[in-house]
């Protein structure tokens, strides 16, 4: 759809980021304390946390649905977006917006079936609503001719896709994690404890997530060119960020199985092994997307300026992607031992804080897309270290 439309999407993306961080973190408490009951057997905690995760994942996806919906072109705006892809992005926000109860549910209910070990049958539903959104984007854009509004549509008939299969998974387990709809109630106590350690989460993700809007409008004062080459190598940056997300993941469920169950010796074990692994499968894939940028660039635009642009963003912050795996494992680690306040104090200062200083005291100064970029890796480079 063009040069325009690649960039209204990709200057929604730290926007859509920030949102989504928010139920993610919340999710995260709920896999913390589902694997923390099934590590110390206890089916009864479990039935109870798995009911009251799902009524969570109901309502912080409608307050976070309408809260985006009032304050998106305030976003926008504040962000300085182009005004020649301004409405395009609003359009694009709104109708995801729209979609957003349904990946907090899919969020919610992977965190359920990942916190006993199950990661497949997520997956499995994920490719199958990847497939419908492939399909469904392709057909909306280039058969219907509606541009974001296609590509945000597809997305949304996708999540409620995913979110329906795991339902239905749910609704046919066995045993404690098995879902009924006459026990959907929510748990003060265990209610308590998801927020515990969900709601720090969320806000390390929030507070990244407004550092980067920061950057977005820094990006979007450099053109419209800019913001598209930049939204080209975010793609591959997320990617990788999935990658290393997978990796925290796993880190939170070991070790907060093996707390539940005392076996404090399997948590020291659970993190180095997710280290390890995290940084050789995040350096392989990074090394991959740096070393055929160009090739890889050239999927999403034809335009050589553009991707000219998009390999020197790659560049940039790829090659310094494995500080970003230290500090996601590493919080995931504390959070799966109950101290999920310790990441989040040391990334607000050493992520946000850093990010927040250089956007507005030495950007300014300094005012291009490469010095733009360097901030990426001093901020992790700081935060990994203090963690």
């Amino acid at each position: 759809s063009g040069s325009k439309a690649l960039a209204a999407v990709g200057s929604t993306s730290p926007i859509t980021s920030l949102f989504i961080t928010i139920f993610v973190g919340l999710s995260i408490g709920a896999n913390v304390v589902i694997s923390r009951f099934l590590g110390a057997q206890n089916d009864k905690q479990v039935k109870k946390a798995v009911h009251t995760s799902l009524v969570l994942s109901v309502i912080s996806g409608i307050i976070i649905a309408l809260i985006g919906e009032l304050i998106a072109k305030w976003l926008l705006v504040m962000m300085s977006t182009p005004a020649e892809v301004l409405d395009q992005a609003l359009l694009f926000l709104r109708i995801t917006f729209i979609g957003m109860i349904f990946l907090t549910i899919y969020n919610f209910e992977s965190a359920i079936l990942r916190a006993s070990g199950d990661t497949k049958r997520p997956l499995y539903c994920l490719l199958i609503s990847g497939v419908i959104n492939v399909s469904l984007g392709l057909f909306f854009v280039v058969i219907c001719k509606l541009d974001v509004a296609g590509v945000a549509l597809a997305t949304l008939i996708a999540d409620a896709t995913s979110a329906l299969l795991l339902l239905i998974i749910l609704i046919k387990e066995k045993g404690a994690l098995k879902v009924s709809f006459k026990d959907l109630q929510i748990d003060p106590r265990i209610t308590k404890d998801i927020l515990f350690t969900g709601i720090p989460a969320a806000i390390q993700g929030m507070l990244f997530n407004i550092a980067n809007i920061i950057i977005q409008s820094g990006i979007n004062s450099l053109g419209a060119d800019v913001v598209a080459a930049s939204t080209v190598g975010l793609n591959f940056e997320i990617y990788i960020y999935y990658l290393i997300t997978g990796f925290a993941q796993a880190s939170i469920t070991f070790n907060s199985q093996n707390y539940g169950a005392k076996n404090y010796k399997r948590c020291i074990q659970s993190t180095r092994w997710c280290m390890g692994l995290g940084f050789i499968f995040t350096m392989l894939l990074s090394g991959i997307f740096i070393l055929f940028s160009h090739t890889f660039a050239g999927i999403f635009t034809s335009d050589q300026a553009i991707i000219e642009l998009a390999t020197i963003r790659m560049r940039y912050i790829l090659a310094f992607e494995f500080l970003n795996m230290t500090i996601e494992i590493m919080s995931g680690s504390l959070r799966g031992l109950g101290n999920p306040m310790i990441s989040t104090i040391l990334c607000v200062i050493f992520v946000c804080g850093v990010r927040l200083f250089y956007m507005f005291v030495i950007f300014p100064h300094y005012n291009t897309f490469n010095m733009l970029l360097i901030i990426y890796p001093i901020s992790w480079a700081t935060a990994s270290a203090s963690i």
